[in-house]
């Protein structure tokens, strides 16, 4: 066999297994939810008796779909946000040749590493309204009046768990704006001061307009992460209290898996699956006509 030929049967042995395994538990068992959710499928005995968009009907009827994503939005529009300008600013921080840079990158990138588990309890420990760190510390500095229940108030708790989330992201936002600005051509930087610009005029004209790359990632992964958030929020008060932290992805776990609603909590995750690729299929297009 000609030393091409042998070459492209290898990659395609190496590749071969991962695309199968990506086939069959994505494209058919998404091809199986969306069955499922045109289906009446109640309780442990599958049904696949066919009843067309009657679950989608009931679902845009359903006062709970509709707070579970005007909290979805929510999470959207001060998450993603405030996880990139923060990340920005740390990523800022660290260029500016600050001693022990690892050490720092490795304190921002900490959080990130834990897993949600973790950090959902250690969040629900400082929050707690009676012996909370938060609540406690309000305390010692005679500021009693702003303590409050945190994750026990369905004001603020959509709140707490956006700051939560962006403490856990904003380092791994960081390395992401870190490498975009470390990527730029330091000739332009040198050249620029030479010209006698400042830094904050480098970073307003050189370095910013080049982070465009950075900005739509973070974008992009942060966004995604916002529509399927569930298990920092299940671990940190099981969407409550009542229904004010439910997300969609909280409110399908619970049509399924508590109430048994296979069919109904199906049509959700379809649902969460659009709002994705809404999001993702704009982006892959960009990338692949600039390619």
């Amino acid at each position: 066999m000609e030393q091409g030929k042998k070459e492209k049967l290898i990659a395609l042995m190496v590749i071969l297994p991962g695309l199968i395994i990506i086939f069959i538990f994505y494209y058919i068992f998404t091809g199986w939810n969306f069955i499922i959710s045109l289906t009446d499928w109640e309780g442990f005995i599958p049904s696949y008796n066919i009843i067309g968009l009657k679950n989608y009907i009931q679902l845009f009827h359903d006062s709970l779909f509709w707070i579970s994503l005007k909290n979805n939005i929510l999470l959207i529009v001060l998450f993603v946000p405030g996880v990139i300008i923060i990340g920005l600013l740390m990523a800022i921080l660290l260029d500016q040749n600050v001693k022990g840079e690892g050490i720092f990158r490795s304190i921002y990138l900490l959080p990130f590493s834990l897993s949600f588990v973790v950090t959902a309890t250690l969040w629900s420990w400082m929050y707690s309204p009676r012996d909370g760190i938060i609540n406690f510390i309000l305390q010692k500095m005679n500021l009693e009046s702003f303590q409050q229940g945190w994750i026990t108030s369905p004001q603020l708790v959509m709140y707490c768990i956006i700051i939560a989330l962006i403490w856990q992201f904003a380092g791994y936002s960081c390395i992401i704006f870190l490498a975009g600005i470390r990527s730029i051509p330091q000739t332009q930087i040198a050249a620029a001061r030479v010209d006698g610009a400042s830094n904050i005029t480098i970073y307003r004209r050189i370095i910013l307009p080049q982070l465009k790359a950075s900005f739509i990632t973070s974008f992009i992964v942060f966004m995604c992460f916002a529509l399927k958030a569930f298990d920092f929020i299940w671990v940190l008060n099981r969407g409550g209290p009542g229904y004010s932290s439910h997300i969609l992805g909280i409110t399908m776990f619970k049509e399924t898996f508590s109430f048994d609603r296979f069919a109904y909590g199906a049509s959700y995750s379809t649902i969460i699956l659009l709002l994705s690729m809404v999001i993702v299929i704009p982006f892959l297009l960009r990338i692949y006509r600039e390619k």
